[in-house]
């Protein structure tokens, strides 16, 4: 059993105060706060290890190096990847989604091929394929969302065909919370020979995941979603798939050897790792990492699963509340909307009760049109929560309807 009060208190922020109320912060899809370890991390290797990485004869160099390399093989272990070859180092889950379409799309695709994705899929899931089906001419496929909030998978069975060169697919939505049966899907893609990419960024803060298990070609995630800081994040790779691909960006890490006639590229993962990569970054993500493990992933799971449903079970007695998604297997988000009451007057009016949730499309725009909906209040948890914030949250949306 998770011991909450105890690791309240590992995150600074949560004792702060919002317009003179205790801080109930029910944002974590967007971002979750940073225990002290990880901001102690971050000062420590400012104080201590700060030096650039790779290449340098220097003790600090090399002292930086190895630990941004122990974080590299950190993150093999945490998602079960084979290899820390497999491991590319990241700004985040957008920029591991734009380097993989752009070195996928240009090693694989081309007119006339096929591309499959989700109706439920975050923009940074869509845009990097719209912009390389513009440049190569190849289809973007979409796989329809049913009113529960699931992917129709007899629909998606119906797309796969010999055009279709990969899918990529959220693990969970994050705005209707709904798990998607990956297994599936990747066995699906895997009998007609397709690789699958999957957009993790809401599913490995929650989940244990290991993505040889899966079967996963890539895999995405970001740091600041897993307790982690911002600005770092994660592709993972099969390494016969990565090996083909070309870099995304030039410069620093990623060559071998460049004369003005021809540029030879480095190994993986530094093919597709330009210029200075945030090795403080990667180092406390590593802390990150190490903290989550402590508390483990497997009552991680199970305890947002009771804050879900608790959640659930508070906000449908409130008249008027409508649950946005109602997928039988969901991770620890809640989207919904109450009566006629916009959602970003319910989000303004919830804040100043110090509740931080959040409203608008969640960059889902297309998951709004399918639902007939213009937004969402969005309420996520994670293992810092509480039952009690959840009342705050139910009698505050209480309180801000009474004023409609």
């Amino acid at each position: 059993m998770i011991d909450v009060e105890r690791i309240r208190r590992d995150f600074p922020i949560l004792g702060r105060e919002v317009y003179g109320k205790p801080l109930v912060y029910l944002d974590n899809a967007a971002t979750t706060q940073k225990p002290q370890c990880v901001i102690d991390a971050i000062s420590e290797a400012y104080c201590n290890v700060n030096a650039n990485v790779h290449r340098g004869i220097h003790f600090l160099s090399q002292q930086a190096t190895d630990m941004m390399e122990a974080a590299r093989d950190k993150v093999r272990q945490f998602i079960g990847a084979g290899s820390t070859e497999e491991i590319i180092f990241t700004r985040g889950t957008t920029e591991s989604m734009n380097l993989l379409a752009s070195s996928f799309a240009q090693a694989f695709l081309k007119e006339g091929d096929e591309v499959i994705i989700s109706g439920m899929e975050h923009h940074s899931n869509i845009v990097p394929w719209q912009i390389q089906a513009g440049r190569y001419g190849f289809k973007l496929k979409v796989i329809p969302v049913t009113d529960l909030g699931e992917l129709d998978m007899d629909a998606f069975s119906a797309m796969l065909s010999d055009k279709t060169k990969l899918v990529s697919i959220t693990h969970v939505s994050n705005v209707l919370g709904t798990v998607n049966p990956v297994s599936e899907i990747i066995s699906k893609a895997h009998s007609y020979g397709i690789p699958v990419a999957v957009d993790g960024a809401q599913s490995v803060p929650h989940i244990k995941v290991n993505v040889k298990e899966l079967g996963a070609d890539f895999y995405a995630f970001s740091g600041h979603k897993i307790y982690g800081p911002t600005g770092i994040g994660v592709l993972y790779g099969r390494k016969e798939l990565l090996e083909q691909m070309p870099p995304y960006q030039g410069g620093g890490e990623m060559i071998k050897r460049v004369t003005f006639e021809k540029t030879t590229y480095n190994e993986l993962p530094y093919k597709f790792e330009a210029g200075t990569p945030d090795y403080v970054g990667s180092i406390a993500l590593a802390t990150a990492l190490d903290y989550v493990q402590t508390i483990g992933l497997d009552k991680i799971a199970q305890y947002e699963s009771e804050l879900c449903d608790y959640a659930i079970s508070k906000l449908t007695q409130i008249p008027g509340m409508r649950i946005i998604g109602n997928s039988e297997h969901r991770s620890a988000v809640v989207s919904f909307l109450v009566g006629n009451i916009h959602p970003s007057d319910m989000g303004t009016l919830l804040d100043r009760l110090g509740i931080a949730v959040r409203t608008g499309h969640h960059c889902a725009e297309p998951l709004m049109d399918r639902m007939g909906i213009p937004g969402t209040v969005r309420a996520s948890f994670s293992f810092y929560n509480t039952k009690a914030e959840i009342d705050t949250l139910s009698a505050g949306i209480e309180r801000v309807k009474c004023m409609f």
